[in-house]
């Protein structure tokens, strides 16, 4: 690990720190662990069980976007994205995205820049669907949060900013093309020659935005997948005792998922548990509940792909020291 690298590993575990002091300022303790000892935990094994249905969308979705490069079958690729959950969960620098691209790479030969195209692709709509789960539950929900409005006012920009860009790309490739090459080829000779190439591997990496079949099931495997995940915090609810609401927990899902823009532990540890617990508590929910709530639900979505993640691990060939190796093995000739 770099220097570079160490700093923003206390950085990050110094944000989470400070995001779980906020989140536990004034509350008492004993109530927030004595509500996640009461929760049932049928509920919580119905709600893992969910988000492994939301990984399912998920993989559907990730295969509507590598399709135009390689065809790859659906099961092939659940493996490696439950693999790249773990990795994101226990390691800093989204170790899990680079090491599920490194085994697509080992599979099926897709490269590594490609792939990393298709990962920003991913996010792209996952910020839509974000955005959308809080602005309009907010229209049938009389929720008012500051904290909600400022992480739609940050997230917005940036994501719609970065999907018309990409959609422009694809639409009109190869002019694109042109124009990024008539500015690498003036540069130095190694200079030029790199940034052009990855010039060529972005618009590449963009096809599958061009076909409208892929497009929309990418789309509406976004909007399915999140929806699956909205049913585990449910699911949380009902364990702790609240009465269902779902449209609150897709503005849940909604809010702790655009807070992945915050540099923070891996796993979001802090931010999560902060953003959470402030929606609930802007709809009314006791502080401790919601507290609880957050750690319960955090629990639910982190342990299940963590452990089935190292397990899968050695059929892939690889060890858990491969996590942390992940951006080293990404670097290497395939």
């Amino acid at each position: 690990m770099t220097n570079r690298q160490k700093l923003f590993l206390a950085l990050s575990i110094g944000v989470s720190v400070v995001f779980l002091v906020i989140a536990f300022r004034g509350l008492n303790p004993e109530r927030v662990a004595e509500t996640i000892r009461t929760a049932q935990f049928g509920y919580l094994l119905l709600g893992a069980c969910f988000y492994f249905g939301a990984i399912a969308f998920i993989t559907r979705r990730w295969k509507f976007l590598v399709d135009d490069v390689v065809r790859v079958p659906w099961r092939a690729l659940y493996p490696l994205v439950i693999i790249g959950h773990m990795g994101n969960n226990i390691y800093p620098f989204r170790a899990g995205e680079v090491l599920r691209l490194v085994l697509l790479r080992r599979g099926w030969g897709i490269p590594i820049s490609r792939g990393a195209v298709i990962v920003l692709v991913e996010r792209c709509f996952d910020g839509l669907v974000m955005l959308t789960f809080i602005l309009i539950p907010a229209a049938l929900i009389d929720l008012q949060s500051d904290v909600l409005r400022q992480v739609a006012s940050v997230a917005a920009p940036i994501f719609v900013t970065a999907l018309v860009v990409f959609l422009a790309l694809a639409q009109r490739p190869d002019f694109f093309r042109r124009v990024a090459h008539a500015i690498t080829d003036r540069l130095p000779g190694a200079l030029g020659e790199k940034l052009g190439g990855i010039a060529d591997e972005v618009i590449s990496g963009l096809s599958a935005l061009r076909r409208p079949r892929d497009l929309f099931g990418a789309v509406a495997t976004s909007y399915l997948a999140w929806a699956t995940e909205a049913l585990v915090y449910l699911c949380v609810a009902v364990a702790v005792g609240f009465p269902p609401n779902y449209p609150l927990m897709l503005m849940v899902v909604g809010a702790v998922n655009l807070g992945g823009l915050i540099p923070a532990s891996p796993g979001g540890v802090g931010v999560y548990e902060f953003l959470a617990s402030s929606v609930l508590i802007a709809a009314g929910v006791n502080g401790e509940a919601a507290l609880a709530y957050a750690v319960l639900a955090h629990v639910v979505i982190w342990v299940p792909p963590t452990v089935l993640g190292l397990l899968l691990l050695p059929r892939m060939g690889l060890q858990l020291s491969s996590v942390a190796k992940a951006h080293e093995l990404g670097e290497e000739k395939g």
